[in-house]
């Protein structure tokens, strides 16, 4: 077997790499998402993310195994804020970057693995590529190897002894709902009345909202999402970076239509007003991109969430992660949730500081996401019977 570097996801074959990406997989580790991104200039060197994607191949050439991988200079993009150790890093006069890091660049989902084969030995298969590259990190001086957003059913990073740092995002489960009215049923009486409000005020000024799947869209959907998504990032996250251009939207309407939909937002006679991005693979769905040209009230929530959520218990979808964001969505029945990522430094004062520190800042980080839960505004159970 043998160890090749790929400075893009263009150097390997699609057929060949989405041979490894099973029906569980997360959708962004297919191939087209990953080239969309990197052929569309969004994530190259240029915006400070250099690909060194790990593969393994046999004595016949046959792809065995893959690891998507990028060198950083910076952690932009990543949505894992380890801001706090690269501080502490610079204080102790020792350098954070280069990292080595795992993980689909601007998507913060959960669900990053390494790629394997089907009936390939797994834990080999990760025990060479993890090896690997912590060769190539030791070799060239690279700080620190971080996966981020690591699949909870992939035991590769816990097995290679990287401590384990949490995190939370949000989550929509259905249990099964049959309708809409299932799920107003399960809040409060005064939040079913407070979601019917911020649903219904769209049509209410004439806005007609509808979920598009990927392959009804319109070609102008694509350029007008960038147009949209650009307008509101400026305007509510002005310091943030935007990490993604208009190619990467042009792109994926050529080759990545099956796996998404769109929420639309119109008045009778005129383009869409506002637009989200969603994709879809099996019964899961995520929500990656919004914005609006008008600032009209709960149309955010009407958009992002509720026309979303109609939409995949009609399609018996069973989750939605809705992306990266506030708080608010605890009211809209979104629960807190833990994710992980995993870190392994190659300087020991580092190593030290991370290890001596990491059980503290996990025990804060599930106060918070029970704190967060509290909030959920649900109905009341009944209560239990009197004991005879």
């Amino acid at each position: 077997m043998k160890i090749h570097v790929a400075r893009s996801i263009g150097e390997i074959p699609r057929e060949e790499w989405n041979s490894l990406v099973s029906r569980e997989d997360l959708p962004f580790l297919e191939w087209d998402w990953l080239a969309a991104l990197e052929e569309s200039g969004s994530i190259a060197p240029e915006t400070g993310w250099f690909p060194l994607h790990l593969t393994l191949r046999n004595s016949a050439g046959g792809l065995l195994a893959a690891a998507p991988l990028y060198l950083k200079t910076h952690s932009m993009g990543e949505f894992v804020f380890d801001h706090i150790w690269a501080e502490a890093a610079q204080s102790l006069g020792r350098p954070y970057y280069p990292k080595l890091v795992g993980v689909v660049p601007a998507t913060p989902a959960e669900g990053y693995r390494f790629l394997h084969r089907p009936g390939e030995d797994r834990e080999e298969l990760d025990r060479i590529l993890f090896d690997a590259a912590e060769t190539v990190c030791r070799a060239n001086g690279i700080v620190g190897l971080h996966i981020l957003f690591a699949d909870p059913r992939w035991a590769g990073p816990a097995r290679r002894d990287y401590p384990r740092w949490v995190h939370h995002h949000y989550l929509w489960e259905n249990p099964g709902f049959s309708g809409f009215t299932d799920y107003l049923a399960v809040f409060s009486k005064n939040q079913r009345k407070n979601i019917r409000k911020e649903a219904g005020r769209a049509e209410e000024q004439g806005i007609a909202v509808r979920a598009v799947p990927g392959r009804e869209a319109p070609e102008d959907f694509f350029p007008r999402m960038f147009e949209l998504y650009s307008r509101t990032n400026d305007k509510f996250v002005p310091w943030d970076a935007r990490f993604v251009n208009e190619e990467f939207f042009r792109i994926l309407g050529r080759g990545f239509r099956e796996r998404l939909a769109f929420v639309e937002a119109r008045r009778p006679g005129e383009g869409p007003l506002a637009l989200a991005m969603l994709v879809r693979k099996g019964d899961r769905l995520w929500g990656r991109y919004w914005g609006a040209d008008q600032d009209i009230r709960d149309l955010h929530f009407q958009t992002c969430y509720y026309t979303p959520i109609r939409w995949a218990i009609d399609q018996g979808i069973r989750s939605f992660d809705p992306g990266a964001g506030s708080p608010h969505k605890i009211r809209r029945g979104f629960r807190a949730v833990e994710n992980h990522s995993f870190h392994r430094f190659f300087d020991p004062v580092l190593a030290r500081l991370f290890a001596d520190n990491i059980d503290m800042v996990n025990r804060h980080e599930r106060a918070v996401i029970d704190e967060l839960n509290d909030g959920l505004p649900l109905k009341e159970p009944p209560p239990s019977p009197e004991p005879p």
